[in-house]
């Protein structure tokens, strides 16, 4: 049997949500009520935050230059992001899980054809990524 969805406690739906509010209004205070992944969602959040220049710069490397990371919808971009970052620093986490993750995480968000080229991005980014590591 299935198990039902629950966006609520789904670790990276908070971690889409608090990075969303973060890189959009600088203002926004980030705060981490107790949670089950608490650590989990902090350092992603934070880690982040603190390297999105660099990870910005990587996936325009890594995409090449058709593509153009702002034309992209704003939360569509917070994913990718947290994504990226997941797979450029937490090389213990299997790529298919960062984006089967990310991929079920997105539906709460994202239109359906958004979220098949969430997924080509995604896979396209973590094979490069991980490919030096080999």
């Amino acid at each position: 049997m299935r198990t039902q969805f629950n966006p609520k406690n789904n670790p990276r739906v908070i971690i889409i949500q608090k990075l969303y509010g973060k890189l959009y209004n600088e203002n926004n205070n980030i705060d981490f009520p107790k949670h089950r992944f608490k650590k989990f969602i902090k350092d992603i959040v934070l880690g982040t935050i603190e390297r999105n220049d660099l990870i910005l710069d990587e996936l325009n490397k890594k995409l090449g230059d058709k593509f153009i990371f702002k034309n992209l919808d704003k939360v569509f971009q917070t994913i990718l992001i947290a994504a990226t970052y997941e797979l450029m620093y937490k090389p213990n986490t299997s790529i298919n899980i960062i984006i089967k993750e990310y991929l079920n995480s997105s539906n709460f968000f994202l239109e359906d054809s958004q979220t098949k080229y969430l997924n080509a991005l995604l896979d396209n980014v973590g094979k490069k990524l991980r490919s030096n590591d080999a």
